[in-house]
């Protein structure tokens, strides 16, 4: 059909709708964890969660992961350069709507459902057979599909929120018996207070421990901890917050898990899709980059061996097959690690909803992949910093010969624009006044015959936009 619905968007498809033709409309709803973790008691320092004009431009990754019988909604219109770009590679794209108005604040879902022109058209998409695929489903999510009567290509948002719980992730593990490190997941305070004295037992002994919020998300909601007092001062915090959050009958709980911090030699994200009859596909395995947490791209492929690969494999089948049995159907990814011995620890955490890794298909996957068999790529943001919005075709001009284009075996691949001009805040300044600088970000994947030319490739491009940054505060 399309360069890249020949692949994972095809299997996405059948996978969710049961049919190989439905059209899909797409929503790219980043961050949907936001919206999971509303009324539920986590640490104040670790459960406060803002919306960013940034991050929810996000949404315009959602336009690689349809074909041109698809459907996406956007909050702004695609860079008219940008969209020529992606067409000068062979990608043919979904039909985007905009939607009226949009909130820098809000989500694109949540931009929708304030736009009854466009709550039209998608009733009209919905009468065509159409379904509604999200980044995530929460609550939101549900009433524009109903406000539309587009049918969810999803579970309900009930059986999302409980499987993207890092409790459910903790104890479908321990149940599979799948390797974690020491922990405990905690829904009540004796399980806390059990908890904490576990931990204490570790700190004790010279280690540290990590306390995450069960619907954490980006580096945010995760603490490391090194002292018995900040474990007890933490602990005191927990118990205040979940007293606070009672429930409307008095029952008081928590949302934590607590484990042991484990080294690693690198993290891993493998993705899979649960389709609807149960069945498992396998669908990548990627070497995650982060720092302090937060993600910060992919390499791909993974330096793993066959032994490492085929125990991944294996986890993802166990895993699928329990969200299968939980009800759930769609994309999974699964974040996992190497330890310095290269022992596996194959479940940090279940995301059952679409991940970074998911919309970088289009590079490796389909008829037409943008990346050769041996090539190496990584996926990554770099950071802008601007005084006016910056088309995609100047870019393209700083970032001459750096591009990935048609004809070329290497370069970097702009999977998102969006977000670089997304902070830019318009209006009237005082005379003679300068433009405030805003933050952007360019998302892209690095594309390469090898490591060598792949790091002199990120070199250069970090080096021109650092002098674009430059000449912008002049």
């Amino acid at each position: 059909m399309t360069t890249q619905s020949a692949g994972f968007t095809d299997r996405l498809r059948h996978a969710v709708t049961g049919g190989a033709g439905t059209p899909l409309v797409l929503l790219g709803n980043f961050e949907v964890e936001n919206q999971w973790a509303r009324g539920e008691p986590a640490l104040p320092r670790v459960a406060a969660h803002a919306g960013s004009a940034v991050v929810n431009s996000m949404d315009e990754f959602a336009l690689l992961l349809g074909g041109p019988y698809d459907h996406v909604v956007l909050k702004s219109a695609p860079d008219e350069g940008y969209r020529r770009y992606l067409e000068s590679l062979g990608l043919r794209l979904p039909t985007v709507h905009v939607v009226a108005h949009a909130d820098p604040r809000r989500t694109v879902t949540e931009d929708a459902l304030e736009d009854p022109g466009l709550i039209k058209t998608l009733a009209g998409l919905a009468a065509g057979g159409a379904r509604l695929s999200a980044h995530g489903v929460s609550t939101v999510e549900e009433r524009l599909a109903e406000a539309t009567g587009l049918g969810l290509a999803a579970p309900d948002a009930a059986l999302c929120k409980r499987v993207n719980s890092k409790i459910y992730s903790r104890r479908a593990a321990d149940e599979l018996g799948l390797r974690q490190a020491r922990g405990w997941a905690c829904d009540t305070l004796e399980e806390l207070a059990d908890a904490v004295r576990g931990a204490g037992e570790l700190l004790a002994s010279g280690r540290k421990v990590v306390v995450k919020d069960a619907y954490g998300v980006s580096g945010k909601g995760i603490v490391v901890l090194d002292s018995e007092q900040r474990l007890a001062r933490l602990h005191r915090m927990a118990e205040a917050q979940a007293k606070r959050a009672a429930a409307d009958d008095g029952a008081v709980r928590t949302s934590l898990v607590i484990e042991e911090w484990v080294a690693k030699r690198c993290d891993l994200n493998y993705q899979f899709t649960v389709d609807r009859s149960g069945s498992v596909h396998f669908d990548f395995v990627k070497e995650a980059l982060t720092e302090a947490g937060v993600h910060k791209g992919h390499r791909m492929p993974a330096r793993l061996d066959g032994a490492q690969t085929g125990e991944l494999r294996e986890a993802a089948r166990l895993i699928g097959e329990r969200l299968a049995a939980d009800g759930y159907f769609g994309v999974v990814g699964v974040d996992a690690m190497v330890a310095p011995d290269e022992s596996l620890y194959p479940v940090l955490e279940i995301n059952a909803r679409n991940n970074m890794s998911t919309y970088q298909s289009v590079v490796h996957d389909g008829a037409r992949p943008l990346a050769g068999p041996g090539q190496v790529a990584v996926a990554r943001h770099y950071p802008v910093r601007l005084t006016r919005p910056f088309g995609f075709d100047e870019m393209r001009g700083v970032l001459d010969g750096l591009l990935l284009e048609r004809g070329r075996s290497g370069g970097l691949f702009v999977n998102n624009y969006a977000t670089v001009n997304a902070a830019w805040a318009p209006g009237p300044r005082p005379d003679g006044a300068a433009a405030e600088p805003f933050e952007g970000r360019l998302y892209g994947v690095l594309v390469e015959d090898g490591a060598e030319r792949l790091d002199a490739l990120d070199a250069d491009i970090t080096r021109r936009l650092a002098d674009l940054t430059e000449r912008s505060a002049a």
